[in-house]
């Protein structure tokens, strides 16, 4: 699809990639396929479910609404077991990988913030001759670094967000460009902050109903919190202060003029602060894209990489990251990364005798390809795992350090800046790394991601907190004691987490997009 239809209420792949791009109810190229998945996670189809069985058992209308909330709050997956219904198996696009890699940086940034608060996570094996646990070694610590994740959310924004523009533009359909660029435009702002409005708004509730109150001593408590004391949200004297109080905080949660750090970040969900920093990122890489629109790709090449030296020079790191993965969309597009697969002929069939078979030339080849940028991956992956607390005392870290520029003020992000390109880039082109995060489990989080990134801080410092404080009574507070209640805490808070994102994915996020895409259609002229 080269061009964007505004009377079409179905999204292009490449709108739908991001951890907070413009994401619908699937990541298929097919229009098919996507009309099936829709009606799979859509809540028409779960309400036409809930209706269906309902009907079935003959139940009173008080019964009926009980088992309808019942059903849809049942996790998505679990429902498309009991449905009726059978759907047949998606078809993921060539560019899926994305979006699962995406989902386990949203779950590993949830790791992050959930284990950060008990154990002193960010320094690297052996800093200061101790910290030798073995999930501090590199590659360990990557299933909890949340600073690298979101070094790798920033790369996928950048090429979802460049991938369908640049493909219009290499096939010189600039009308189509010229809309997509004006829908991207338009429906960022509702994409990154409707459902991060509601889900501070459903903090706002709870604060008023005194679910926060019972958990604040716990908060604070240091028997209990043995490092990082989070902010909890603030309860106003009345109702009115508080709306006024979430109404303050929404507006400068819209933080787009200023670049000082964790600039826009919200006291109602501290975790949130890198919503207004995609904002920011996303309207200054859509101008770049507009400004180098008719270059020819030579140049438009060597702008971009003089664009990120200077922005690099001037200390943006987050946009240095959306303008590698606009570089690596378009060298993508470029190689023909996203057509389908066609056997090649072999580079001199006239050598080979007649006997010989060239049907085994190509496989071999790719194999070799595969297993090179597999291996490149490998390095990448240590770089991502530069210790949070910095690489000075560490080993492995210390000579890597003093090549930091001093100018660089977030030194702990120089190398996981680094990696996380790195592995973007092998990852797609590696078959191995995108049958992991092209597998089933792994493309669910990919669906719930943006979900379970505004979710994960309000069930943790509710519920969450609820079960610790009962299992770490139960354990005890001090020693083995202490890390075997947080790893039982976790068996329950970990799958409550990932519940409540798959119910919030289906009642909120899911349907702000289809929103935004009406406005946009309501409000816009007609060709």
């Amino acid at each position: 699809m080269n061009g964007y239809a505004a009377s079409s209420v179905s999204l292009s792949h490449e709108e739908k990639l991001s951890l907070i791009d413009d994401r619908s109810l699937s990541d298929v190229e097919s229009e098919g396929a996507r009309a099936d998945l829709e009606g799979r996670f859509s809540t028409i189809q779960w309400a036409a479910s809930a209706k269906a069985y309902c009907g079935g058992l003959r139940l009173s209308s008080w019964s009926s609404m009980v088992l309808r909330i019942g059903l849809f709050l049942l996790p998505s997956f679990v429902h498309h077991r009991c449905a009726r219904e059978r759907f047949r198996a998606e078809k993921l696009s060539p560019t899926a990988y994305l979006d699962g890699m995406r989902g386990l940086a949203a779950l590993f940034v949830f790791f992050c913030h959930f284990f950060y608060t008990a154990f002193k996570i960010a320094e690297g094996w052996g800093h200061g001759h101790a910290n030798y646990e073995i999930w501090r070694l590199p590659f360990v610590r990557l299933l909890y670094s949340g600073p690298s994740m979101v070094c790798i959310f920033f790369v996928i924004s950048g090429y979802a967000l460049s991938l369908k523009p640049l493909k219009q533009l290499r096939s010189r359909s600039f009308d189509g460009f010229s809309t997509t660029m004006t829908s991207f435009v338009f429906r960022r702002f509702f994409r990154l902050y409707l459902p991060p409005l509601i889900s501070t708004f459903a903090v706002l509730i709870l604060l008023r109903l005194g679910v926060y109150e019972m958990t604040r001593d716990f908060a604070n408590d240091r028997k209990y919190i043995h490092n990082v004391v989070e902010h909890h949200p603030i309860l106003k004297e009345t109702a009115e202060n508080q709306l006024r109080h979430w109404m303050r905080e929404m507006y400068d949660f819209v933080h787009i003029w200023g670049w000082e750090k964790f600039g826009g970040a919200t006291g109602y969900d501290v975790h949130l602060w890198t919503i207004p920093v995609e904002f920011r990122c996303s309207m200054m890489l859509f101008l770049i894209i507009l400004g180098t629109a008719r270059l020819r790709t030579g140049v438009r090449f060597i702008c971009l990489g003089f664009i990120m030296w200077f922005v690099l020079r001037s200390d943006r790191w987050e946009m240095v990251l959306f303008l590698w993965g606009t570089a690596i969309a378009e060298l993508d597009l470029i190689r023909g990364a996203h057509e389908p697969n066609t056997p090649q002929p072999p580079p001199t069939p006239l050598t080979l005798l007649p006997l010989e078979k060239t049907a085994g030339t190509v496989p071999e080849k790719r194999s070799t390809y595969n297993l090179l940028w597999t291996l490149v991956s490998v390095p990448a992956l240590y770089l991502m795992s530069e210790p949070d607390a910095g690489p000075s005392g560490v080993p492995g870290w210390e000579y890597l350090g003093t090549l930091i520029p001093e100018w660089f003020s977030d030194k702990y992000r120089y190398y996981q800046m680094i990696g996380s390109v790195i592995f973007v880039f092998c990852t797609a082109r590696s078959t191995s790394w995108q049958r992991v995060f092209n597998s089933a489990p792994v493309q669910y989080f990919g669906r719930i991601s943006y979900a379970l990134y505004l979710m994960h801080g309000p069930v943790l410092h509710t519920v969450g907190f609820m079960i610790e404080r009962r299992v770490l009574n139960f354990t005890g507070t001090e020693g083995c004691a202490y890390n075997w209640g947080l790893v039982l805490a976790s068996v329950f808070n970990i799958p409550l987490v990932i519940w409540a994102a798959d119910v919030f994915w289906r009642a909120v996020d899911a349907p702000t997009v289809r929103f935004a895409k009406w406005l946009e259609i309501k409000l816009s002229i007609e060709e």
